[in-house]
């Protein structure tokens, strides 16, 4: 696969579980999953680099759950 095939599948994994969390978030009234949902559909419009994708992306996937478990 070439590097913009990953880039679009990146794009499109990152963003569904942007769509998971923005759901999750809005049942659960939970704000960092919320907003970090919307980051996740929206960063990738602002990054072409695959390790910056894959970089930013797991970031903001881990995000919601250290600000629960620790309070950030």
């Amino acid at each position: 696969m070439t590097s913009d095939e990953w880039n679009l599948f990146i794009i499109v994994f990152f963003s569904a579980a942007g769509l998971g969390y923005f759901v999750y978030g809005k049942k659960q009234r939970r704000g960092s999953a919320l907003i970090a949902g919307v980051l996740l559909m929206v960063y990738p419009y602002f990054i072409s680099s695959t390790f910056l994708l894959v970089l930013v992306g797991l970031l903001l996937m881990v995000g919601p759950y250290a600000v629960r478990r620790f309070g950030l």
